[in-house]
């Protein structure tokens, strides 16, 4: 039997509130001093820090001492309606409507409607070994599509991993399109080996440049050397070249589903720890691989699943990659991820 605790916002205050305890987890209420709202769930393994009603963000994720989550310019998450002015967290739901980086072409967000929603409500759900924070945001707009997501993070007591989640309803009476990424920023780990059950071969380097990458002759040659390597089919699959992945370096791949029915992608570290997702490829048949590294900002997203490529609504549509939602239709997706 699950058992329900329904937020409200005038239950946080920046004094952190205790509201629920046990042998196994600790549920603790807090609001920024920027006045964003914020859970933070706690176990025996680390915790997790969740924006219950800004997109249902994972601002924060630490297990086992390890921080999960990219370095960033970012001392707090700030009210914003794009995920770009409020860039520190671990991981956002990118999309529904749309997602990725917008061509100028696009009229869409920075990785879409999705990633800071005011979500309508929120809750968390208690089972004899998991706590989920989950809740419900409508979307609706004149001359235009009307949705139901729930978004939602479960973690399990003494594990170092977790399941987000995200269902959406087509509400409206017209098919409705959808792109969805779950977009999880792992931290850099130097010298790091990515591994997976998926064959090197199947990502590329992304060939377009989006308009906030300004590209070097350094970083234009290392581009060049790849594209060699991946001719013999490898890839880039060692994090040694630091110095190289500013600005960002992004691979991508397709139709995941001729390689496996469950993908599993690792990341190591020479010092004995690593970070683990897994995913089913019937839901998100596409991944993306997002490696940047400088004074700033230090992330290795060793794989990003979505539905489509992460080039914006027109690339995806021209690649007729859209997942389409018959009225009433809903999708589920699910990740498990976390520290291995």
């Amino acid at each position: 039997m699950k058992n329900k605790i329904f937020l409200k916002r005038n239950f946080f205050t920046e004094k952190p509130q205790e509201i629920f305890k046990n042998s196994d987890f600790s549920v603790v209420l807090f609001s920024y001093q920027s006045g964003v709202e914020a859970v933070k769930v706690t176990n025996s393994r680390g915790y997790v820090t969740v924006l219950p009603y800004m997109g249902q963000i994972i601002w924060d994720a630490e297990f086992d001492g390890v921080s999960l989550r990219m370095k960033n310019m970012f001392t707090q998450p700030k009210p914003a309606k794009c995920i770009i002015d409020t860039y520190g967290c671990f991981a956002f739901h990118s999309g529904l409507l749309s997602n990725g980086c917008p061509s100028p072409k696009d009229t869409h967000p920075m990785h879409g409607e999705m990633s800071c929603a005011p979500i309508d409500e929120a809750w968390l759900e208690f089972s004899n070994d998991s706590i989920s924070i989950t809740g419900k945001y409508e979307y609706c707009q004149g001359f235009g599509y009307h949705y139901i997501s729930h978004p939602s993070l479960t973690i399990n007591a003494n594990a170092s991993k977790m399941e987000i989640g995200m269902k959406v309803k087509n509400l409206t009476s017209i098919d409705m399109p959808l792109q969805y990424m779950c977009h999880m920023n792992y931290a850099y780990v130097d010298n790091a080996i990515i591994s997976s059950n998926i064959p090197e071969k199947s990502f590329k380097l992304r060939e377009s440049i989006p308009a906030h990458v300004k590209p070097t002759p350094k970083w234009l040659k290392y581009n060049e050397d790849i594209k060699q390597l991946q001719k013999t089919g490898k890839t880039l699959t060692k994090l040694e070249q630091p110095n190289m992945y500013d600005p960002e370096i992004v691979f991508m791949a397709d139709n995941l589903t001729q390689y496996a029915k469950h993908a599993i992608f690792e990341i190591d570290s020479p010092k004995g720890y690593g970070f683990k997702t897994e995913f089913a490829t019937s839901e998100f048949p596409c991944a993306t691989r997002w490696l940047l590294y400088n004074g700033d900002q230090q992330v290795a997203a060793f794989v990003l699943p979505a539905t489509c490529r992460p080039e914006g609504f027109l690339a995806a549509k021209k690649a007729g990659t859209l997942v389409i939602l018959k009225p009433g239709e809903e999708k589920s997706f699910l990740v498990t991820t976390g520290k291995k």
